[in-house]
């Protein structure tokens, strides 16, 4: 019942993602589909240096800007030579960061001066890299805005669809798929819904207008999509035709193995959709700029033969660049990994899936030991979370209804694996995202409109960013995740070997159930034995055993030791071996997260 394991990940990293337009936003109006004047907006400016050392002591290395690429939205920016957007295909009034209208800039919204926004941008860039931060912004392949327009393309780059033979459903240097001699037509409206929430609009006097349609986001071929479609969007062509056969060279047998340069070499010299140029240059674009990666919305509705060509070309400018991507199907993970050069995949599927039931209480945790065993082998490319933009907030009531709840989930996350670790701003003070903001869901953080976020707000402190608003659980709850992270960054063990002992337990002591898990992370340097309760219940005195293959690995001898807990270093508990194998008592109280270390 006991599984064993080593990686050689060289470091353990932690990824703060923060919604750039909401951060910095003081306003508290939040009125529901409110204009950027009546509930505020946030501005690359607003990553102050003291904000940014604030991440960064929180125990971060990397921090994700969402939404920076110039995206659709409703506001009028013609002044700076930017074509409205029509409102009936933009989500919300601020528009999706998925919507993406320009890849050479970024989203005029975020700055001081619209005309001076790319360069706030790399002053924020620089901001970043002096706090020690590594930036990450969103590449999104599948999918642009419907109307894309490139305003500071540099020499030589054209638009997406610039050139492209509307006549012909599909043809391989086509950048999108086309609807020959129909007119593309808005989706017909659900649950009531209108564009802005019912408001007149100038932009809404006359209908929009595209001709002829092209596909959805999606891959809806119709040229009326359904409400339900990526309507605001338009899917990207990478050479697949129709029927899905490829056209194109495909990577050979045993391609897997083989590292970044050799797939580099392999493209050289080889004919390419246009499309997989553009985006390669996009990304060597951002990474000159000094971007240092990239997160890739839906990355597995992108050929994996395009990611090994853009990947493999990122690598080449910047070995360290770090390689996130949305990938949703089990039996695709290995192949975006090892053929298309991914660093990390969301492990969404799995861990995030089994640790939500476990909070919700309609979960075992006896199910993390078989997502452990079934992802080992790719175990650090699989990032863990618990919030992010697409998820509930943990905090909300459709989730957990508590954020303390998180607590021992947040510790198996963060400590299970040697892969990356993320956190959503507010997460860390509890945000709840149960606000109506227009367009979207509750429980969600809204990434579609002008919005406050209460309980990051109290922290934010009016941009002092030193937390003097939050009540005294938020207060501790920030604690708790400093903590966590600031450990997990610098633990030598987080990166040696990992050992579960929850099945050896369950077997084998009469006190310990299904609400707790245990295991060992160790290295020559560390032994650690981490608790945790999901129970919101005192678990009172638990027997927790170590088997025999951890006491010979931990190298010891008959006897009696010492663990001192290690995130609050106020307790230190008894280790007996006897007969090769250990025994600890320990007194767990609710929601117990703990990080034992041998003395």
């Amino acid at each position: 019942m006991t599984e064993l394991s080593k990686t050689n990940a060289p470091e353990k990293h932690v990824v703060y993602q923060v919604f750039t337009r909401l951060f910095g936003n003081t306003n508290a109006t939040n009125k529901p589909w409110g204009t950027l004047e009546e509930n505020g907006i946030g501005k690359f400016n607003d990553f102050t240096d003291k904000a940014l050392s604030e991440i960064k002591q929180l125990g971060v290395s990397h921090i994700w800007y969402t939404g920076v690429p110039h995206h659709a939205l409703v506001r009028d920016y013609s002044e700076f030579g930017i074509a409205s957007d029509h409102p009936s295909v933009v989500k919300g009034r601020a528009g999706s960061p998925y919507a993406v209208k320009d890849y050479y800039n970024v989203n005029p919204d975020l700055a001081v001066d619209p005309a001076n926004r790319l360069e706030e941008f790399k002053a924020l860039i620089e901001r970043s890299h002096r706090n020690g931060l590594r930036v990450i912004i969103d590449i999104v392949p599948n999918h642009v805005a419907r109307r894309y327009q490139g305003l500071t393309n540099p020499e030589g780059v054209e638009d997406f669809g610039a050139s492209d033979d509307v006549s012909i459903e599909y043809h391989r240097d086509n950048n999108f798929y086309y609807i020959p001699d129909e007119a593309f037509k808005v989706p017909e409206a659900e649950n009531g819904y209108l564009p802005l929430g019912g408001e007149a609009h100038p932009n809404l006097e006359s209908p929009y207008e595209e001709f002829p349609a092209k596909w959805t986001g999606n891959g809806s071929r119709l040229a009326q999509p359904q409400f339900d479609d990526w309507y605001e969007t338009v899917k990207v062509n990478y050479g697949v035709r129709p029927d899905g056969s490829k056209d194109f060279d495909e990577l050979p047998a045993g391609f897997e193995r083989r590292d970044h340069t050799a797939h580099f070499e392999f493209w050289q010299g080889k004919s390419v959709p246009d499309s997989w140029v553009k985006f390669r240059d996009i990304a060597l674009y951002w990474l000159e700029l000094g971007v240092d990666g990239f997160r890739y919305d839906m990355a597995e509705m992108v050929p994996v033969e395009f990611w090994s060509y853009m990947n493999s070309s990122i690598k080449q400018v910047n070995p360290d660049a770090f390689l996130m991507a949305e990938v949703y199907q089990p039996d695709l993970y290995r192949d975006y990994i090892h053929l298309g050069k991914m660093d990390y995949l969301y492990d969404k599927v799995d861990l995030y899936d089994t640790l939500k039931l476990v909070m919700q209480g309609s979960g075992s945790t006896d199910a993390i030991v078989a997502v452990q065993q079934q992802l080992m082998d790719i175990e650090h490319h699989m990032l863990h979370f618990l919030d992010n933009h697409d998820e509930q907030r943990l905090a909300s009531p459709e989730f957990a209804g508590n954020a303390n709840k998180g607590k021992p989930a947040m510790l198996v996350s963060t400590t299970l694996s040697s892969s990356p670790t993320m956190v959503y701003f507010g997460q860390e003070v509890g945000e709840a995202g149960k606000d109506d903001a227009g367009f979207g869901l509750n429980s969600r953080t809204t990434i579609f409109d002008y919005f406050g976020v209460p309980s990051h707000q109290r922290w934010m402190n009016g941009g002092e960013f030193d937390g003097g608003l939050l009540a005294d659980p938020e207060r501790d709850l920030r604690d708790f995740y400093q903590r966590l992270l600031t450990f997990s960054l610098n633990s030598p063990a987080m990166l040696g070997e990992y050992q579960e002992i929850h099945g050896y337990n369950r077997e084998h002591s009469d006190s310990y159930n299904d609400q707790l898990f245990c295991f060992s992370r160790f290295d020559e340097q560390q032994k650690l034995l981490i608790v945790a309760n999901f129970a919101d219940k005192d678990q009172g005195r638990v027997q927790v055993k170590l088997p025999a293959t951890l006491v010979d690995h931990w190298q010891l001898t008959d006897g009696e030791y010492l663990l001192t807990e290690q995130l609050y270093g106020q307790e230190t508990i008894k280790l007996s071996v006897s007969n090769g194998e250990g025994e600890i008592h320990l007194m767990l109280l609710p929601l117990a997260a703990m990080i034992f270390l041998l003395d």
